[in-house]
This record gives C-alpha cells, structure tokens and sequence, in this order.
C-alpha cells in the first residue's frame, strides 16, 4: 500500500528535515485528535526541523481511535497536515509523532509503563472538558463519575486520565524516577488548575502522601491555544490526497494561522518551542480570556445563530453582512471590555478574527462549533456578561448568543427540520425541552445550574434580557433577531 512515508512527493510538500531515528518519547500526548495534530504536534515538528533534537511524541488513545492508530502505524507514524488560505495551500508533512498505543491495539498495562520509561519529560492532553472528569458545580473531581468510581476501585487498572495520571505518577514515585509535567492544551479556561485539580482529587482519594508528593512535584503549566482546524471530512481527505498524490487518511486541514501561549514551568525540561514562535510567558489567563470571549463566543454566536438561520459553514455566515457586523461588534462592544490583557491592540485583534472566520478555504461547520454548548458558555459568554451586569452595562448580543443556544438545543431548525443536538447534557436539556412550551424554555433551561449557575436565573434582568431575546428568534427567525438587535 503506498502511504506519504513510502512515495517521493512532490517538491512543494514540507517534509521533516531532521533524523527520526534520534527521536524518544519524552512527550507522552492523551487524545490524538485533529486539534493536537495541527497545533502541539506541528509546532514540536517545527521545534525539530529547526535545531534536530530527541523531542519524540508518542500519541496515546484509549476507548477510541484504534482505526486511526492503525493507519498512523501503517505510515511510519508520518501524517499530514494542509494549511488552508484565501492564497492558497501548504501541504506539511509531521515528523514528530514516532510512536502510538492504544487500549484496543495494545494493552491498558502497556500504555501505563509508557508514562513511566524515564525520559518522559511531559504528558500532554487534549481530551476535552468532559475528559478530566470535573464537577462543573465545584471545580473538583466528580467523584460519582462511573471511570471515576471505577478507577478509585481498580486504581492499577484505571480508565480516566486523572486516573492514568495518578497510576504513573504513583509507579515512578515508587521506582524513584523524577515526575513530569501535564500539560493541559484543551481550549478551557484555567486548564493548568483544572488537570491540577482532577489529578490531585484522584491522588488524595488514593492518598494524601501522594498527593503532597504530586502537589509538590509535579507542575501544571497553563496553556492558550489557538487555531481553526475543522473536523477532517471525505472532501478535505480527497483534496490532501490531490496535493500529496497519495492517500493519508491521518491528514487534517486548518487555517495558516497559528498561537499558542504557555506559562513557562517545566520541572523536567521541554523543546525549545520559541524557536516556532510559540510565546512562553508567566501568566497566560489573560491570553486566554482573550480568546476565550473574543474568539470563541463570537464563534458560538455565530454557530446557533448562522445554523438556526441556514448557514452551514462559518465562512458562510461571514458573507452576510448582518453576520459580520454583529459578530465584530459582539467582540469589541461587549466581550473587549470585560478583559483585563494589557499591551494588545483589541481592534486589530477582532478585525483579525473576523479575516479568519472568513477565510472561504475552511470548511468549518456551524454544527461542530455548536456542540458540547453546555460545557462552553460559561466561559465564552456567561462569565463576561457577570462582569457587564456588575458594571450595569448593555449586552444584548450576548443575550441574543444565549437565546440562540436555547433555540438550538430545542432540537427543530426554521424550517422544521429537527437538530443533531450532541451535548454531555443532553438527556438534561432534552428532558426540559420536552417538558415545557415555548413560552416556558428559557426558564426552563435556566435550571440547569451546571450551565447557569445559582445566580443568573435569579437576575431579573438576565431572564429579561434572555426571554426577550428568545421571544425574537422564535417569532421571527435568527437572522431577522439579530438585524433588530444591532438596529437598537
């Protein structure tokens, strides 16, 4: 079978310029997914074609991914990634990743002693929210989560991260190897804390020696990710392959942009990533909160609404000009004003982001960005408009964002036709949806205190601003809603 590591391609295609055979897995990296692929594991290839190195990957799955573990081994490991612009395309071919295991392919022990060979300097994550086994309520670990529980009674045969993580540490603490870091790099506000959290819950049920051992040890660097990379589909595979001349079903596409910020704590050593511009700094919330609100609440806005209006794709949404505006003003009149980064020029980052939601090379589906909504409005809108409702300042379009959320999870599109609606909480969502009217969804969904909190369905104001809003899209459609809100 011919793969990217057994043709000649052609000249156009960046390929490693480093010997792999120097390569070791000092990074051991949780969840293989098409994000990592085009950001941590890119950047890392950089770090190598610029100064060579042993900063080897290996890309670690569990309950999944064992298809695409397969075709990654059958390749060398190798895989592409396409950088998408209005100007054209970058076919790069990764280097990085020199070796995978996962729970079906291989066996649970043998990814656990992975953790534990003593080079390993880092263990990364990128396994969503819902991956670390958090209680949104409180911010610890969930302890009735069902790996969870499984874990805390098979803790040398866990299932979880947190409990991975745990298991490894507990192993080299006892064989006297040095810890390594975890290195959280999914797009969730505070991640360092919230892996810090998870893992020393699970360590102080376990116990409280370890977990003294593992607070004082091991370090939890905070990270600010950021780059678009669509979920890979048959027509962005078939396109790779045009480039390539060759099959790589591992190949993912994203846009030419690319940042990522990380605080600079490492107890065990790390690439030098500077060298591919990534920005090593001391504090990296306000970075995040930055995007956070800016980036990913307009890009949520746009998903409910642009979805509920008809519009497919993000760059879709960004022809219309209503869509355009309100996702710019969104931006710079109600989510720039909560920040508190210093040093950043707020107008020209928005106007960034607006050229990049438009870039009409991605492909990136308003469907994709609308799940999971449970786990990110708090932190892309919820959050920024507590600090509005504190300082008594206006914010309908975020109104308008929730509401918009609302009339999506209701599972019936315009046109009536029903939704895909995925979300951690959908048998919650669904079970208030089907038992109340449309007159009585905001208030009904206002219940979910996981989302919502105890203290914004008790703000008058709030359920105002959110009902009149609802009201508006139900009667007149999402695009019209939003004409009328930047009309007042």
């Amino acid at each position: 079978m011919k793969t990217v590591a057994s043709v000649s391609l052609p000249s156009h295609v960046q390929q490693p310029q480093y010997d792999r055979q120097q390569l070791r897995s000092r990074i051991v990296h949780f969840g293989f997914g098409a994000f990592h692929r085009a950001h941590q594991a890119l950047l890392t290839d950089r770090v190598l074609n610029a100064k060579g190195g042993d900063w080897g990957i290996c890309e670690i799955s569990l309950f999944s991914g064992d298809t695409l573990m397969s075709q990654l081994r059958a390749q060398d490991h190798l895989y592409t990634v396409l950088e998408k612009g209005a100007e054209g395309n970058q076919p790069i071919v990764i280097g990085a990743v020199h070796e995978c295991l996962n729970a079906k392919l291989d066996s649970l022990a043998a990814i656990i002693e992975k953790f534990c060979e003593p080079q390993v300097a880092i263990v990364s994550l990128t396994i969503t929210e819902k991956g670390y086994c958090i209680d949104p309520a409180t911010g610890k670990l969930d302890t009735q989560n069902p790996r969870i529980l499984h874990d805390l009674e098979n803790p040398q045969e866990p299932h979880s991260a947190p409990g991975i993580l745990v298991e490894a540490l507990h192993r080299r603490r006892e064989r006297g190897l040095l810890p390594f870091t975890v290195l959280s790099c999914d797009n969730i506000p505070d991640n360092g804390h919230v892996v810090k959290n998870a893992v020393l819950g699970m360590a102080q049920k376990r116990s409280p020696e370890l977990a003294e051992w593992i607070a004082g040890q091991v370090s939890f660097p905070g990270t600010m990710v950021d780059r678009i990379v669509p979920a890979a589909t048959e027509e962005s595979l078939a396109e790779i392959a045009r480039e390539l001349g060759v099959e790589d079903p591992c190949a993912i596409s994203c846009e030419p942009f690319i940042q990522w910020v990380v605080e600079d704590n490492f107890v065990a050593g790390r690439p030098e990533w500077e060298l591919a511009g990534v920005q090593m700094v001391q504090d990296v919330l306000p970075w995040e909160q930055m995007k956070l609100r800016m980036l990913n609440g307009s890009h949520s806005f746009l998903a409910y609404l642009g979805y509920l209006a008809g519009y497919a794709h993000i760059n879709e949404c960004m022809e219309d000009d209503t869509f355009r505006d309100a996702a710019r003003r969104l931006m710079l009149d109600e989510q720039a004003p909560t920040l508190r980064i210093t040093g950043v020029d707020l107008t020209a980052y928005a106007d960034s982001l607006v050229a990049r939601f438009a870039n009409p090379a991605l492909q990136h589906r308003t469907w994709q960005i609308a799940m999971d909504g449970s786990q990110k409005l708090p932190q892309r809108m919820l959050e920024g408009i507590r600090v509005l409702i504190a300082r008594e300042s206006r914010w309908p379009l975020l109104a308008l964002g929730i509401a918009g959320w609302m009339r999506y999870v209701s599972g019936v599109d315009e046109r009536g036709n029903s939704i895909d609606v995925r979300d951690p909480l959908s048998d919650k969502i669904r079970s208030r949806v089907e038992n109340s009217s449309d007159d009585e969804r905001v208030n009904a969904l206002l219940t979910l205190s996981e989302i919502f909190g105890s203290d914004l369905p008790k703000n008058p104001g709030f359920v105002t601003a959110v009902s009149d809003a609802y009201r508006r899209i139900a009667r007149d459609g999402a695009r019209q809603a939003v004409v009328d809100t930047l009309a007042h």
